[in-house]
């Protein structure tokens, strides 16, 4: 066969190549012919061998719009129209029905709506940055010339108290020699009233102290550090005047160090307070550190169309540098929910479609509410019961059958809670409940948002997060900043507050 092909010319293989196709054309439209054969016939005696007491019109199946008054051969394939039979299932509200044998030939497939555990990971990159709530700005109480510095520069680590500049302040020595004057008087409210006005001139206790030890002026001070971390931004050098206020370094903490990342506009509903992440770096092949969310930034990236979202890791040893790159992995949230394969999924642009199976045969359309989908399974929100049949494979064709047929698509809202024999964990037990300690961030008509301690059961370690709650009365007598004991339940939405009180100081 080889050889002959090879003996082809190009035209009389592209002639070859068309006949091909025709005749798998015609192969199809005889293989759906069939299906409506075997339903209504293809003529009018086929129409009453099949029963059919009233024949409606004639279709052909492969271009089902087009309606016949009269049987006969389709002007589209080389085919018998197919009869309607009036009174049938499509007339009834019923659904489609296939024959047995035809649904093994058109490779039709189902499978069962069942809860399972949905974990869609996100995998996006970020930046390591320093630690913006750990930020120092050193500055003097009063204005003077820098009579020495330490030798410092940007990006230098420095400890907490180490000198960064000695200030020589001249409105100093005068006060300070007034105070001495008044406080050879011995009068305690002259004393004191001098010791305030030093005070209000930015001089630190100490050098109050000093003076009144010593009796003699000290206008020289040394500035140092509040924090350890690394000098982001140094403002003296040697000679230089400054004034009150005058920003003299910045002192930026990194243990622990941000990470940032930037996650799709798409993704954001992944992303919350208090959900962990991991990440990679280059800089530490086989390794991987962990964190935790603290902030879902509010605005967008226009030119990236992301949001960035902000973690906490963990910097022993600082090891860890702003600046470098890292992978990161956001870990979802394990919640139970309603899932089918996500090729039973039917989109029309407007609302999403499954056909399931009947108890008395055959098949009909769903409406349904999607969610999130990961590995090949979407999340039914509504318009499904567990335990109810979803057609996997050949669901666009019974579909076009149920559109043809005038078969009403189910909506949402008549869904059954379960599927005929069927019952859901929450009818047959009571949810289990956990008990924890926290305390309030905040409170909303939904829910409360808690920072509580380490959940064994569910093995959740500390963390801050929200749950709903069963409405504003429930939270009423609250506030922010309240210790509270409180139990819940893991629901498929979520977890949702059972009961709630203030915590016995």
């Amino acid at each position: 066969m080889k050889a002959v092909l090879e003996r082809l010319t190009p035209r009389q293989r592209s002639y070859l190549a068309a006949a091909g196709i025709a005749l798998v054309s015609i192969a199809a439209g005889y293989g759906l012919s069939t299906l409506g054969e075997d339903s209504a016939g293809t003529s009018n005696d086929a129409g009453t061998d099949a029963g059919c007491e009233e024949v409606l019109y004639w279709y052909d199946p492969m271009v089902p719009d087009q309606r016949f008054d009269e049987p006969g051969k389709s002007p589209f394939m080389d085919m018998q129209l197919v009869p309607k039979c009036a009174g049938g299932d499509a007339q009834s509200g019923g659904g489609v029905s296939i024959d047995p044998t035809l649904v093994q030939n058109l490779g039709i497939r189902t499978a069962t709506a069942e809860f399972g555990v949905l974990e869609p990971e996100t995998s996006v990159t970020g930046t390591l940055a320093y630690n913006g709530s750990e930020v120092a700005i050193v500055q003097p109480r009063a204005g003077g010339y820098v009579q020495r510095t330490y030798g410092h520069a940007p990006q230098d680590l420095i400890a907490r108290g180490a000198p960064i500049v000695d200030l020589l302040i001249p409105e100093w020595g005068g006060a300070q020699n007034e105070f001495l004057a008044v406080a050879a008087t011995g009068d305690e409210a002259l004393i004191r009233a001098a010791r305030e006005r030093l005070r209000l001139l930015g001089m630190p206790d100490s050098i109050i102290s000093l003076v009144a030890r010593s009796g003699r002026p000290h206008t020289t001070i040394t500035v140092s550090t509040p924090q350890s971390g690394a000098i982001t931004s140094l403002g003296v050098r040697p000679g230089m005047t400054v004034g009150a206020g005058q920003m003299l370094a910045e002192i930026s903490g990194y243990n622990p160090i941000w990470l940032e990342a930037a996650v799709p506009e798409a993704l954001a509903a992944s992303a919350r307070v208090g959900q962990p992440v991991s990440a990679t770096l280059t800089a530490f092949p086989g390794e991987r550190f962990a964190g935790r969310i603290i902030a879902v930034l509010p605005s967008a990236q226009d030119a990236s169309r992301t949001i960035t979202v902000r973690a906490t890791m963990p910097n022993p040893g600082l090891r860890l540098k702003p600046g470098m790159f890292a992978q990161v992995t956001l870990a979802p949230e394990r919640r139970e929910a309603l899932l089918v394969p996500s090729e039973a999924v039917i989109r029309t642009g407007s609302r999403a479609i499954v056909m399931i199976t009947r108890e008395s045969g055959g098949y009909r359309p769903a409406e349904v509410r999607i969610g999130r989908e990961a590995n090949g399974r979407t999340e039914v929100l509504a318009g499904l019961a567990p335990g109810e049949k979803v057609v996997t494979s050949g669901q666009f064709l019974i579909d076009s059958e149920a559109s043809l047929a005038g078969i009403n698509v189910r909506p949402i809202d008549e869904a059954p809670t379960a599927a005929p024999g069927d019952e859901t964990q929450e009818e047959t037990e009571a949810s289990p409940t956990y008990r924890a300690t926290g305390t309030i961030k905040s409170i909303t008509a939904r829910g409360v948002t808690l920072r509580h301690g380490p959940v064994p059961a569910l093995e959740w370690p500390a963390m801050t997060m929200t749950f709903a709650s069963e409405g504003p009365a429930q939270l009423r007598g609250f506030k922010s900043g309240d210790r509270v004991t409180f139990t819940f339940e893991q629901r498929p939405t979520g977890p949702r507050i059972v009961s709630i009180a203030k915590a016995s100081q």
